[in-house]
């Protein structure tokens, strides 16, 4: 197996928000990429198609013919649970005729493993995660790869990118609750203000004097005067 450059899936800043690519060729020249997503943005069918046609039509070079191109094939590890229809903690998808199920080509292969379901099997003795190849095969590469020091700065740098989206989150809707509450506090002020303001007018004082006591404008005052 020879790891290959997996860059190409790195222009969007939200593929920081993963933790690993591990991008390879096989002996038989098929193409795999296996990508751990530890949250679910809601866009994973999409984003899976676009970087398997991207690894896909990266084989092609000048002069090449198409019958050259090799079988590319995704490995999403989820830690969520993504296909909630399916009860399958691992799940394949190829290119099949609707009507009769018949395959196009296995040169499309995508896979999804979602942690969680597998941790609820595992825990009812219901499956042993090392009797899956797909998914030992991915652990294996991972657990290779990881050993590199170069796939160990890129992770650290993934998971340190998350915990700064986490607490920026986490600041944003600290400071979101306090505005609330001090805009809750101005519009009943503002509330208040108003109460008097109109009992001011139908006592028959002028707008100067109101504006003075309630920090009123003249038109503010105008506009109630109309209601």
């Amino acid at each position: 197996m020879q790891l290959l450059d997996p860059h190409f899936n790195k222009e969007n800043q939200e593929d920081k928000r993963s933790i690993l690519d591990v991008h390879a060729q096989l002996e038989d020249g098929s193409r795999v990429n296996i990508e751990i997503q530890l949250n679910n943005k809601h866009d994973m069918e999409k984003r899976t198609l676009y970087y398997w046609s991207k690894m896909y039509s990266s084989q092609m070079k000048e002069g090449m013919d198409y019958g050259e191109l090799c079988k590319t094939i995704t490995i999403n590890i989820v830690n969520f649970r993504y296909l909630s229809h399916i009860h399958n903690y691992h799940s394949t998808f190829q290119l099949y005729e609707r009507e009769q199920k018949l395959l196009l080509t296995d040169m499309l292969e995508i896979h999804f493993m979602e942690l969680p379901k597998l941790l609820i099997k595992w825990r009812n003795r219901e499956v042993d995660p090392r009797e899956d190849q797909v998914l030992k095969k991915a652990m294996d590469e991972w657990e290779r790869v990881s050993q590199d020091p170069e796939v160990l700065l890129a992770y650290e740098a993934r998971r340190k990118a998350l915990l700064d989206e986490k607490s920026a989150l986490k600041r944003a809707e600290k400071l979101g609750e306090e505005k609330g509450k001090q805009i809750g506090e101005e519009i009943g002020e503002k509330k208040g203000i108003i109460k008097v303001a109109l009992s001011m007018i139908q006592k028959g004082l002028d707008n100067q004097t109101i504006a003075e006591f309630m920090n009123l404008t003249p038109e503010e005052i105008n506009k109630l005067r109309r209601q």
